[in-house]
């Protein structure tokens, strides 16, 4: 396992201190920019830079598809999946808007879609056609599921090598907030009554249908909490593994990574019990009204930049978030000192 994984350094714990005490240099009064200042310290130790940079951004968009969709778990069909990646291809999608917004290299990569795609605007790096059906049985091999974070890595890879500096990873892929509950119910050990939320706006009975699906598949296929890989196979989804690829791969080359919702964060917690370096590198753009997504940043000790009601997916919510690194990493480059300023200090006259 430890060869499918990347080495990941501590974060540069002396380049933070300096940054935290250069802050205090800054014409303003010490810690009246509240959490910017601590994002803008978290930066620094991140990047191993003063004056750290997060511009541009990379968003990258994994797709795949869920064999539990044929459960009845999702408010639209399986072929919604497919149907979406052409929209992301063409510009038209939430991320799409965001992404222009904030100048950012979005690439859309196909680890498990079921049906045919465009073969231009896609990265194809397609592990199988979709997982099989969690209710019914494994939803992937652990080979498969290697593999997928291995698609994951590359794509990380990519973003570094075309000189971003942050990556936003975002997902599509019907039915996964089932996967990712289940995903979340075992490793936390937390009840699925709580996680389940209603995803692409399921309710009523068909919300209730959706919970009894993931308990029973929890027993039957019986996944080991304590090793994260297994229940990532077991429950997961390929783009969740991906995700997770994709986080290991940013944090091992100093890239901050800039955490969507509920699905994201769960990736997030998997890749974090593989490999708990990774941790200090994730900063968690936004609360998903998702229900589980709570937990799942407990689980993480995270307080994410904004609280929106979103649940949307996609990376939407943390390209959203991204201006803060943007002004964080400003104020640390741009604002003058009281020495350069000519600005009295506290007790001077």
């Amino acid at each position: 396992m430890n060869d499918a994984l990347p080495f990941i350094a501590d974060v540069d714990t002396a380049c933070a201190e300096r940054a935290s005490r250069h802050l205090d240099t800054l014409t303003k009064p010490p810690g009246s920019l509240g959490r910017l200042e601590a994002l803008a310290v978290s930066l620094a130790g991140i990047t191993g830079e003063a004056f750290p940079r997060v511009s541009p951004p990379a968003v990258v968009v994994f797709a795949a598809d869920h064999g539990v969709a044929a459960e009845g778990v999702s408010a639209f069909p399986q072929a919604v999946t497919a149907q979406m990646v052409a929209n992301f291809v063409t510009g038209g999608a939430a991320i799409n808007v965001f992404a222009r917004r904030i100048c950012a290299h979005l690439e859309v990569v196909d680890v498990g879609v079921a049906n045919a795609l465009p073969a231009e605007g896609v990265v194809h790096d397609r592990v199988r056609p979709g997982t099989a059906n969690l209710a019914r049985e494994a939803a992937m091999q652990r080979d498969e599921a290697l593999a997928a974070i291995a698609a994951g890595r590359r794509a990380a890879e990519r973003a570094a090598v075309a000189g971003c500096r942050c990556l936003i990873v975002g997902e599509m892929g019907i039915a996964n907030t089932t996967a990712s509950s289940a995903m979340l119910a075992v490793l936390t050990g937390a009840p699925v009554a709580g996680l389940v939320g209603p995803g692409t706006g399921v309710a009523g009975a068909a919300l209730a249908r959706k919970q009894a699906i993931i308990e029973s598949a929890l027993v039957a296929r019986a996944p080991d909490p304590a090793e994260p890989l297994d229940v990532l196979a077991k429950l997961g989804g390929l783009e969740i593994a991906a995700m997770v690829g994709a986080y290991l791969e940013a944090a091992a080359r100093r890239m901050p990574v800039l955490v969507d919702g509920f699905i994201a964060t769960v990736a997030a917690l998997t890749a974090c019990r593989l490999e708990p370096a990774l941790r200090p590198y994730l900063i968690f753009g936004h609360r998903s009204h998702e229900p589980g997504h709570d937990h799942a940043l407990a689980a993480l000790d995270a307080e994410p930049l904004l609280d929106m009601s979103l649940r949307l997916g996609e990376g939407s919510g943390a390209a959203l978030a991204f201006p803060l690194l943007e002004a964080a990493s400003a104020m640390l480059a741009e604002m003058a000192t009281f020495d350069a300023a000519g600005v009295a200090t506290e007790g001077k006259t």
